[in-house]
């Protein structure tokens, strides 16, 4: 699966996978630098994190969150300062362009949630508002370095402590309150549904997996 996966994308994309885990890394780093800005959306953002979700910065740090700013293209322009092209960006999934040519922010007033791969490699991201906005989360499309079937979050971490045992979260914030409680051979899928792919991982790390979803509809 894996690779015909890479194939498609190698013909389909215009950036190369190293160049595109180098964005990635520099995305990262500035959307944690903006979680920590001195303005009110940026204080307002880790509010939402240490005042409503309870989290040490200690954790914040250790996971990597960020926050997206409130504005049309900062991530944009930051990004192209460094080098990248909008095209890339919008690769990447950090632009978007609208009807009249125009290039965008694709996460916008986001906290911010990095996914990194085994590797130790910063490979897609998920964004979730802080109010009842919708969407409620906006993540990475698929890019030629992520699918989301083939991922799990936060197993860069669990991988070291779920010989045994895995527990199975649905969420980033289920995971990562666990994780600061102890628990931290927990994981998350990217979305509701669980992938044989995912199936698969999980197997070849763990004995057991614990489900842990919400006890909701859906």
């Amino acid at each position: 699966v894996r690779d015909n996966y890479n194939e498609v994308y190698n013909q389909k994309k215009t950036i190369s996978k190293d160049r595109l885990r180098k964005l990635n890394v520099d995305a990262a780093k500035f959307f944690h630098a903006m979680l920590f800005a001195d303005n009110p959306d940026s204080k307002a953002a880790l509010s939402y994190f240490v005042d409503k979700r309870k989290l040490s910065i200690a954790t914040i740090k250790h996971f990597g969150l960020g926050y997206a700013p409130n504005s049309y293209d900062a991530a944009i322009k930051y990004l192209t300062q460094k080098g990248y092209t909008k095209d890339e960006l919008v690769d990447a999934f950090f632009a978007m362009k609208n009807e009249n040519g125009r290039y965008y922010d694709a996460f916008r007033n986001r906290v911010m949630f990095p996914i990194i791969d085994t590797a130790g490699c910063v490979i897609a991201f998920g964004g979730r508002v802080m109010d009842d906005s919708k969407p409620k989360y906006r993540n990475t499309t698929d890019t030629a370095v992520f699918k989301k079937s083939l991922n799990l979050f936060a197993l860069n971490f669990a991988r070291k402590a779920c010989e045994n045992d895995l527990i199975l979260c649905e969420g980033y914030m289920d995971v990562i309150a666990l994780h600061s409680a102890g628990f931290t051979n927990a994981v998350a899928t990217l979305g509701t549904a669980i992938t044989s792919e995912q199936a698969r991982l999980m197997k070849r790390y763990t004995k057991r997996v614990i489900i842990c979803y919400d006890a909701d509809e859906a």
